[in-house]
């Protein structure tokens, strides 16, 4: 039997009616008071996102937190999410287990939110924590992204390491590891000098 999903809002705030995921409506939520929630997923959206970040398997998910006034108009969530997780080894694609317990902290701004105008990412906010208000607080969303960064970018089994790497097309010698440091010719080059 699947367990169906726990979408649990406490003091008084609703889930958003007739959404896939849980999120809260700003209509509902009293400008002095904070809202505590506690986030169960079901199969079906744990299945989801164990596909949306290409995991073997996402177990023992939990979210919870809570939501409170800063300022006028503006809200901050400050939370926990925990989680097992099992993605392949960078090197030698067995699954590797790993715990994640990390903090989350967003902070929906009701006015423009000040860009970072230096470089190519002009488009992203100077503080990361900080996203524009909507009619809703998607705590889906917030939990996927959480997760998502908190993840190991090369996971590694165990005792995986890579030996050498050698480059180069059929018929030409490969590029060693050793000579594709910068220094290595100059090295080579003082050896022949003396």
């Amino acid at each position: 039997m699947l367990a169906k999903p726990k979408y649990e809002f406490k003091n008084g705030a609703q889930m958003r009616p007739n959404h896939a995921h849980p999120s809260l409506e700003l209509k509902h939520l009293v400008q002095n008071r904070g809202v505590d929630f506690d986030l169960t997923l079901s199969e079906r959206d744990l299945s989801d996102i164990s596909a949306q970040l290409d995991l073997l398997s996402l177990r023992k998910i939990k979210f919870s937190g809570s939501i409170l006034p800063i300022g006028k108009g503006d809200w901050e969530l400050t939370g926990k999410l925990g989680a097992t997780v099992e993605q392949a080894c960078s090197l030698t694609l067995v699954p590797v287990r790993c715990r994640i317990d990390t903090p989350v902290i967003r902070r929906f701004r009701k006015s423009p939110i000040t860009l970072n105008h230096a470089g190519p990412e002009h488009e992203i906010p100077e503080d990361d924590s900080e996203e524009q208000l909507e009619d809703v607080i998607d705590l889906g969303r917030v939990l996927r992204e959480a997760l998502s960064l908190a993840l190991p970018d090369y996971p590694r089994a165990e005792g995986a390491e890579l030996e050498s790497a050698e480059f180069g097309p059929p018929g030409v010698t490969p590029l060693t590891d050793e000579a594709a440091r910068p220094f290595s010719v100059l090295a080579g080059l003082k050896d022949k000098l003396q």
